[in-house]
């Protein structure tokens, strides 16, 4: 019985994003059939799991796929090395690269050292966010994604490209918003939430009920 709200969950967010695909595709005045460049931010814990399984649904137009993550995070580069085998067996020309940045906080770093090493991570992803230059970025709350969509948003004040950030909340935060939902909440421009409670809390979110 779980299986079909998630199903259908991920059904709502695939027709968003080809929403999305197709309102760039128009504002570049490209085909329809023009590939979109992604951006994906995994993380550690279950947050890349997740990623991934929103991943699998979405076409090879969505390609090439720039991966970031943490530094120290190598669980979460073995799976999306894993995740991207499985798919070229499938789409043969698939397209991806693996980029790793400065985590911005530890496991029982202090808060007050935590902003230095956010900054840091900062000054990072810009010239990374800037060299890929996404077409749309796609996160779901690990603290890296937060330096990236910074990045990303810098690129629009600069005038340089406007990217679309799609903000995914994991599907554990039922009531409250991760410390990078906070935060991305207000930059994002799409914020999605799959329980009930969050979509009351934050009238700005989507919610699409379960999706992974």
């Amino acid at each position: 019985m779980d299986a079909l709200p998630a199903a259908l969950g991920a059904a709502a967010l695939l027709l968003l994003l080809l929403t999305v695909r197709l309102f760039l595709s128009r504002r570049n005045s490209s085909p329809r059939t023009a590939p979109l460049s992604l951006l994906v931010v995994a993380g550690s814990g279950g947050h890349t799991t997740e990623i991934l399984r929103l991943l699998s649904s979405l076409s090879q137009s969505y390609s090439p796929r720039h991966y970031i993550f943490a530094d120290s995070d190598k669980m979460s580069e073995d799976k999306i090395r894993t995740f991207e085998q499985k798919r070229a067996e499938t789409f043969s020309n698939s397209q991806f690269t693996l980029n790793r940045i400065p985590r911005c906080r530890e496991v029982r770093q202090s808060w007050s050292s935590s902003v230095l090493t956010t900054l840091y991570s900062i000054l990072y992803s810009f010239p990374l966010t800037f060299r890929l230059k996404p077409d749309l970025i796609l996160c779901n709350g690990p603290g890296t994604c937060v330096p990236v969509c910074i990045s990303a948003l810098l690129l629009e004040i600069l005038a340089l490209k406007k990217v679309i950030i799609v903000y995914v909340e994991s599907i554990c935060r039922v009531e409250t918003l991760s410390l990078s939902g906070k935060i991305l909440y207000y930059f994002s421009d799409y914020f999605i939430v799959q329980w009930p409670a969050l979509k009351t809390k934050y009238p700005k979110s989507i919610y699409l009920g379960r999706i992974v």
